[in-house]
């Protein structure tokens, strides 16, 4: 019950943060108040305090280095150093997330053994087992949604500061304006723009991919030390929303400014590093 009051908790605090944090703001025009070197922290309080606290420095980092090392840059390192940070403070959920991932099949196993068994003798016998498990392991189930809760709004944070940064609406990335979306681009046959927008869905594909692939690869590795045969979890349900989220976020962005789909096509690299180094670092031989 505590477990089921948490994930609640985490669900509504992650929607509320959603719907403050991704509202924009823009003027009579419809357009997007930018943020400037120029502009005064007090003129983004007024508009709420996370656009304050977590838009406001990250858009002004942007402008500060982007006369200094260009837009793509610019945007690369804010991406890294506040990834640096998060994972700084969300280390052991991360590693508990993937460790979730590497247990697929032995919690499959327990499930389908209580399958259709929904009296209560039976329900607490498999989350006795469940427990077990995740003792065996050293995995904390709720320990790892932590990254989750903390990730959320720097990455809105993110999207509002490329969004809202003046260095981002008026800068050049070889010689195309990043303002201009993914749509207009296939229209102006911006070879640039459009290559952006592929690398992005590609880079969104291999981030949501890496963990489960690792998974597999570690599974495969235990097995064969225990002279057994592999079987692979059932994904039915992950690929449905692996395949769900990409074409969710390649509609979304085809509509988004370029600059937006740059960022997420580091981002994604960020976290596949993250991810390769976190397994790495877990399995050491």
């Amino acid at each position: 019950m505590n477990k089921k009051r948490i994930l609640l908790i985490v669900t509504i605090v992650l929607l509320a943060l959603t719907l403050t944090g991704c509202t924009v703001p823009t003027d009579e025009n419809g357009n997007v108040i930018l943020i400037t070197l120029d502009t005064a922290f007090s003129e983004v309080m007024d508009e709420g305090i996370f656009a304050a606290v977590i838009t406001y420095p990250l858009a002004q980092a942007i402008n500060w280095l982007e006369p200094r090392v260009g837009i793509a840059l610019a945007i690369a390192v804010v991406t890294l150093a506040i990834n640096a940070i998060v994972l700084a403070f969300t280390f052991k959920s991360n590693v508990a997330m993937q460790k979730m991932q590497e247990i697929q099949p032995e919690m499959q196993k327990i499930q389908a053994k209580y399958e259709g068994k929904t009296d209560e003798a039976s329900q607490q016998r498999m989350a006795m087992e469940m427990q077990q498990l995740y003792s065996k392991y050293n995995i904390n189930p709720i320990g790892s949604l932590v990254s989750t809760f903390i990730q959320f709004p720097i990455l809105i944070g993110m999207y509002n500061a490329v969004r809202r940064s003046y260095a981002v609406a008026n800068a050049k990335f070889m010689g195309v304006s990043l303002d201009m979306t993914p749509k207009e681009a296939i229209g102006a046959a911006c070879v640039v723009c459009i290559v952006i927008y592929v690398l992005m869905i590609i880079t969104q594909f291999l981030s949501i991919k890496t963990p489960t692939w690792l998974a597999e690869y570690r599974g495969k590795q235990e097995a064969d030390a225990h002279h057994k045969t592999y079987k692979k979890p059932q994904q039915n349900q992950n690929v449905f929303m692996t395949y769900g989220m990409l074409l969710m976020i390649a509609f979304i962005m085809l509509s988004w400014p370029t600059a937006l789909s740059l960022y997420y096509v580091i981002y994604s690299i960020i976290n596949i590093c993250k991810t390769l180094v976190i397994d790495k670092l877990t399995h050491k031989d």
